[in-house]
């Protein structure tokens, strides 16, 4: 058997669960500091630059991954499926705790963590700071989850587009405002919109850009707490308490009506819809939030980090 000894943490899953899982990968290099860190994910390049870790492989690339890790090598495996665990399930507990726990890892407030490197940082911010104009940066992502989804509205997660517009409507004179979206969503009108896929260096990097944000359950919300940036989250049927981040102003949006969710198994609203069991029709849209209460939190929104977030 060699000398060397490794853990092996897997990923699977959309680019957000992989932002919050490098506060997990941190957590197991914490605990088994004598162990070299070797990562299997759907999403590598998010991981390259981060100094806790060995090496990198893509699912589905792992040649001569058997006989380098596994076969008479001295390795843990942590590639337990954390939404299948009870306290995820039961809605108890933050992702990330429910993960270090089906683990037996001790969490210890550990936060994601994203490193861009200097060449990437200068072409993003290359590309966008010739259109502030001199103003700060709102950024509003109104739609997430695959970019391939053809939907114009993912009920259980978007960001109506009425809220959207009064939000950019009330910040346009004083803020460059700027939307990420899907293709077949809806525009913001009067903002600078992005509906084309980003890479997803790109994607994650402009987040340190900004002044203010107004975000929904996806990549960047977790992306903003990797960078310790406060942010306005909006939820509309998915759970701030297992998704979301103490650092973040969470608005929940109305309260839903009942419904009996007979094609809901372990979970109640799915991340791409669950489009037969949508709770709200079509006019209360523009009504699932109150939008004083959005538009406050983004005035007070500040770029130091609350001390003590989780």
């Amino acid at each position: 058997m060699s000398d060397k000894k490794f853990c092996i943490f897997q990923i699977s899953g959309g680019l957000g669960k992989h932002i919050a899982a490098t506060a997990v990968a941190q957590v197991i290099k914490r605990t088994y500091p004598d162990r070299e860190l070797i990562i299997c994910c759907a999403w590598p390049e998010l991981w390259s630059n981060l100094p806790f870790v060995h090496r990198v492989f893509p699912l589905g690339n792992t040649q001569y991954f058997y006989s380098e890790y596994v076969d008479g090598k001295d390795s843990l495996f942590f590639i337990q499926e954390p939404y299948f665990t009870t306290t995820h399930i039961n809605k108890t507990h933050k992702l990330v705790e429910s993960w270090c726990m089906a683990y037996g890892l001790e969490y210890k407030g550990e936060q994601p963590m994203l490193k861009i490197n200097f060449e990437q940082k200068k072409a993003i911010r290359n590309f966008y700071e010739r259109n502030f104009e001199g103003k700060p940066f709102l950024l509003l992502h109104t739609n997430g989850g695959l970019f391939t989804n053809e939907r114009p509205f993912c009920g259980s997660r978007d960001m109506p587009i009425e809220v959207a517009q009064k939000v950019a409507d009330h910040f346009k004179k004083s803020h460059f405002v700027m939307q990420i979206t899907r293709p077949a969503s809806p525009k913001v009108e009067g903002a600078f919109v992005r509906n084309e896929q980003l890479s997803n260096t790109e994607l994650v990097g402009l987040v340190e850009l900004t002044d203010k944000r107004l975000l929904i359950d996806s990549s960047l919300q977790h992306a903003a707490a990797a960078y310790g940036l406060p942010s306005t989250v909006l939820w509309n049927a998915t759970s701030s308490v297992i998704f979301g981040h103490n650092l973040h102003t969470n608005i929940q949006a109305k309260e839903k009506p009942q419904k009996s969710l007979p094609g809901s198994y372990l979970f109640d609203y799915q991340f791409d819809a669950n489009e037969n069991e949508f709770p709200y029709e079509d006019e209360d849209l523009g009504d699932l939030y109150n939008i004083d209460e959005i538009i406050a939190s983004l005035e007070s929104q500040s770029n130091t980090p609350k001390k003590g977030f989780g």
